[in-house]
């Protein structure tokens, strides 16, 4: 909930965040089977690992991008059980866990201090067809600046982010339906692609 575009179509006014549990993680080239879900949508994201632990409610961007390792391209698939239109609202994406299903990651790769992640264009494609496409600054301006947001919101909660941990900035485009039968694909120009493959 960190774009203008998904907050316009989710219906709500302000970022969100929630949890990436283990079981939601798959590696680039995985099946998803329609059945395991109820109403699915995927959407294009700038994801990063970190290499350092990062918390505090003052962490700022050098900060930030100190404690970060890596950089990848994640497809995540989301899905509520509260609406079929995707007008879900701030509390019910809070209480769906910011209707995250499965994330889908690219190979991960050290982050290069002289990429501009905000001009780094997302190319989202159905089946060899690009159907959707967005650059990293509508992500709050810059992918970065969702990493300090959320740094800052999980301190009010008397939590941080660890070593380890995979953040995703957010999408950088409206989400799109999730169809069997159809590969699903995210490529850019520094990164690596990543696939989907939906049975």
């Amino acid at each position: 909930m960190t774009s203008k575009a998904m907050q316009q179509q989710m219906g709500v006014d302000e970022p969100d965040s929630g949890v990436l549990l283990d079981d939601m993680v798959l590696p680039s080239g995985s099946g998803l089977l329609m059945r395991e879900l109820m109403n699915p949508r995927v959407e294009a994201e700038i994801g990063f690992r970190l290499g350092r632990d990062l918390q505090g409610p003052n962490v700022d961007a050098p900060a930030a991008r100190h404690a970060l390792s890596e950089v990848f391209l994640a497809l995540e698939v989301i899905d509520t059980r509260f609406t079929e239109n995707w007008r879900i609202g701030l509390a019910n994406s809070i209480a769906d866990n910011a209707s995250c299903a499965r994330v889908v990651t690219g190979a991960m790769v050290p982050i290069d201090p002289g990429w501009v992640l905000g001009a780094e264009e997302l190319v989202v494609s159905v089946d060899g067809v690009a159907v959707a496409r967005g650059e990293g600054r509508a992500v709050l301006g810059d992918p970065f600046k969702a990493l300090i947001w959320l740094a800052r919101r999980l301190s009010g909660l008397g939590v941080g982010l660890k070593a380890g941990d995979l953040v995703l900035a957010g999408a950088v485009h409206a989400s799109l339906p999730l169809e069997a039968g159809t590969e699903v694909q995210v490529t850019s120009v520094i990164l690596p692609a990543v696939t989907l493959r939906v049975g």
